[in-house]
């Protein structure tokens, strides 16, 4: 697995942990001090922000998973991979792609999310 890869599964694995110790690590792990997320219905910033988000989509979505369902692609420091979410042995509710740019250390500066499935 590379460093990329690596990155991206921390980052998916702070979206599905609900210990805020262990998402916090999990962030660390994978996101700048100072990294962004936007889409369509959510921006946050830094960890604090980037947590309080994960903490407010697990209470809207409690029992849902976020899977990586593509192969994580990369150049140039540019990185895109989908997602879904939905539980754990159920359709997906919600799909889509993030793209984002990495910082010198090879953590994710800035997400940002395109949303192609979600409900009505």
């Amino acid at each position: 697995m590379s460093n990329i890869e690596s990155v991206v599964e921390s980052y998916i694995a702070s979206w599905n942990e609900t210990d805020p110790g262990r998402r916090k690590s999990a962030l660390a792990a994978s996101c700048a001090a100072n990294a962004s997320y936007r889409d369509p219905v959510m921006v946050s910033d830094g960890h604090a922000g980037l947590d309080a988000m994960l903490a407010g989509v697990q209470a809207k979505f409690p029992g849902f998973v976020l899977k990586r369902i593509s192969k994580v692609d990369s150049h140039n420091n540019a990185v895109r991979f989908a997602w879904s979410l939905g539980p754990v042995a159920g359709p997906s509710v919600v799909e889509g792609v993030d793209f984002a740019t990495l910082a010198t250390d090879g953590k994710l500066a800035s997400i940002v999310g395109f949303i192609d499935k979600m409900p009505g």
